[in-house]
């Protein structure tokens, strides 16, 4: 099976571990990432003023572009890109007024038919959790894994739909496919201070440092998101936090298509872990998800 792909643009650069795991392993399990020919950036933000057409334009290209290929449904990876995608599909769904200024813009016939969905989503409801655990070559055994969404891979939950907003178990489910064990913890959701990490990164580093405490007090052994921006500041902002906190005890973070690749057994030394801050690979090889 063949899916229409939006990668976006930092998995082309910061992210390019989560690009490239996620494509491998849709080869090992079946299916393929066509990527979208000629796409441009989706804008990254989704705009809150209602006024603010111009913003709409490029993501609805995107999805034009896709409808016009005949992909009947658009896979992302990045949770932004998912995001923004997937709510500006919403607008040309239900809003007549914003959807005839931005089609007039772009002179493009879209009416939202293209659906967005997330990698994530293809996992569970095209292949299936259940199907994925027998592909799983390595089960993931001892490893305990807090499953972190952020803010943009479930809200608004109107517009996205992905799972529930206040207690997603999607993440949960998938760690469990792959042998290993999810570790709830209260900050799953809660915001890892996203952009706020250009102009005040203090913000961020709070943020990033109630996540990580909380997830290493119930138990974790690492975190797995599927954001670069929360990948960026919860694994960048450690040395930031240990300053400050000197009984701080720094935890990976790594994108869930690498545990999905160690899990289908790619080999770790083909994914990208030395690009972390924080070294994934010895509590890896300690709960013998990788050769020691």
């Amino acid at each position: 099976m063949k899916y229409p792909y939006f990668p976006g643009c930092t998995l082309y650069t910061k992210a390019k571990k989560l690009d490239d795991a996620a494509r491998e392993c849709s080869r090992r399990l079946g299916f393929e990432l066509d990527e979208l020919p000629d796409w441009t950036c989706c804008g990254a933000t989704f705009p809150l003023v209602n006024d603010q057409h111009i913003a709409l334009a490029a993501p609805t290209r995107i999805l034009a572009d896709t409808k016009d290929q005949g992909g009947e449904k658009l896979v992302a990876l990045c949770s932004v890109c998912f995001n923004v995608l997937k709510r500006t599909n919403h607008v040309m769904r239900t809003d007549e007024v914003r959807r005839e200024k931005v089609t007039d813009f772009i002179e493009r016939d879209y009416h939202g038919e293209t659906e967005v969905t997330h990698y994530l989503q293809i996992l569970r409801d095209d292949i299936g959790f259940d199907k994925l655990k027998e592909k799983v070559g390595r089960p993931l055994q001892g490893l305990k894994v807090a499953c972190y969404y952020g803010c943009l891979l479930l809200r608004p939950v109107k517009e996205i739909g992905l799972d529930s907003m206040e207690n997603p178990t999607i993440f949960e489910d998938f760690v469990r496919s792959l042998g290993a064990e999810p570790v709830d913890f209260p900050y799953k959701i809660e915001c890892c201070g996203a952009f706020q990490t250009v102009h005040s990164m203090d913000v961020a580093t709070r943020c990033s440092r109630d996540i990580l405490n909380n997830a290493r007090k119930n138990g974790a052994d690492l975190v797995i998101t599927t954001c670069p921006l929360c990948h960026f500041n919860l694994d960048d902002r450690q040395p930031e936090i240990r300053k400050s906190e000197g009984d701080f005890v720094p935890i990976p973070v790594v994108y869930f298509t690498q545990l999905l690749a160690l899990a289908l057994g790619m080999a770790a030394g083909d994914l990208g872990f030395e690009r972390n801050l924080i070294d994934p690979l010895p509590i890896l090889r300690k709960k013998g998800a990788v050769d020691a």
